[in-house]
């Protein structure tokens, strides 16, 4: 379990946390508030390789939701997030990357996957890190 704290980063914290308990492989379930943060909703085009981020931003205080991943890419953890954002009754999703700030409390369940051999590679078509197993 994490709590992440106002004004903590998200996505480094995680980082930090994979790398300091040697977290190979974990999935993640995460509820609270997030203040800051780029997202991605898609690719500009579709069926576009390898494929163009389209970019969202938060700006102020949102609920989140979300599930994700902790696999490695060579000597680094790489957190894979999606997410649900919600504010009065806007409601948005995509994919956390980057710029991450916590709102008021942020509460993160880290389960660990033992006994599996996956990494993230980088795939030369996508131009992504995807998972290998």
């Amino acid at each position: 379990m994490v709590r992440f704290e106002d004004g903590e980063a998200i996505l480094e914290g995680l980082q930090e946390i994979a790398k300091k308990e040697e977290i190979r492989a974990a999935v993640l379930f995460v509820l609270g508030g997030i203040k800051k943060g780029r997202f991605v909703v898609g690719p500009q085009r579709d069926d576009e390789m390898p494929p163009k981020p389209l970019w969202r931003e938060i700006d102020e205080s949102n609920e989140v939701v979300a599930t994700g991943t902790i696999f490695w890419q060579g000597e680094e953890p790489k957190v894979h997030m999606h997410c649900a954002f919600g504010k009065r009754d806007a409601v948005k999703m995509g994919c956390l990357r980057a710029d991450t700030e916590t709102f008021l409390v942020l509460e993160v369940v880290i389960m660990e996957i033992k006994g599996i051999n996956a990494v993230r590679e980088l795939d030369p078509a996508s131009g992504l890190a995807l998972l290998k197993l």
